[in-house]
């Protein structure tokens, strides 16, 4: 175990998508439960942490460009796992000392290192509020977010690696849409998922044996194709260049990926509600 002691409410028996993920990013919270499920994905798929890494570097610049290039000030940042630095909110106030940012998780874990969530800025603000996903209604009608966020302007909704943990018949493009449709015109959503759209036969079928090693620990991963994942953008404006794979979103001059060519991450995409 190196996450610290016995947190309440945890079940450390059973391994958990967020300390797994923290594990492929190189952090320290996580217990051994996650360790030995996070091992089978890597030993199933050796580059699962550069996947990881992709994903959060696509985060990183997907702020980036929505707080120098579209002006956005407020973020909510929805399964946001557990703390990583630069957090998203470091990434927006270096840019904007006055932007907002809520963070919402359901693992109690998360919990516990929220105060990490919220050394804002003195021009901005950050608040952290302990939500499920699949219920918007209680994170829309927070006491956090509504004394954080105005939703009369524009948010930048970021749910990266997240639907993918949703199953069909939780209805996730139903959860997004309640999402989506109280925030106002000029609001954007980031996005993030694993995906099935692999055009390596062998490499599709190792991405079956990883929802099973998730569904062992309880854990419903379900990867969607190309055409799946594009249905979170209906309705929306995509920026470019639309829907790619995270490395490979408006990666920055130069800089090299640890993925090998036809290695893929997670499908991903910024988009602009009209």
């Amino acid at each position: 175990m190196t996450a610290e002691g016995h947190i309440p409410g945890i079940d450390t028996t059973k391994p958990h998508s967020a300390r797994m993920y923290d594990y492929y990013l190189g952090g320290k919270t996580h217990y051994e439960a996650d360790v030995q499920a996070a091992e089978a994905v890597i030993a199933t798929v050796p580059f699962a942490g550069a996947m990881a890494r992709a994903n959060r570097d696509f985060m990183i610049r997907a702020t980036r460009w929505l707080v120098a290039e579209a002006g956005v000030r407020q973020f909510l940042d929805i399964g946001s796992g557990i703390p990583t630095a630069p957090n998203l909110h470091q990434i927006a106030q270096a840019e904007a000392p006055e932007a907002r940012v809520v963070y919402t998780d359901n693992d109690p874990i998360v919990l516990q290192y929220a105060q990490a969530l919220l050394h804002s800025t003195p021009e901005g603000r950050t608040a952290y509020l302990q939500a499920d996903a699949a219920k918007p209604e209680t994170i829309l009608d927070s006491d956090e977010l509504r004394s954080t966020i105005d939703l009369a302007e524009p948010v930048a909704l970021s749910v990266n690696a997240l639907f993918h943990f949703v199953p069909d018949e939780w209805g996730p493009y139903e959860i997004l849409g309640g999402l989506l449709d109280r925030l106002p015109s000029g609001s954007y959503l980031c996005l993030s998922h694993a995906t099935s759209q692999i055009d390596d036969p062998e490499l599709a079928a190792l991405g079956r044996e990883v929802e099973e090693i998730y569904a062992k620990g309880g854990t419903s991963l379900r990867l969607r194709d190309r055409s799946e994942v594009a249905r979170f953008f209906d309705g929306l404006e995509l920026v470019e260049p639309g829907i790619v794979m995270a490395h490979e979103w408006r990666p920055e001059p130069g800089a090299e990926t640890e993925l090998k060519e036809g290695q893929p991450s997670m499908l991903a995409g910024l988009a602009r509600k009209p």
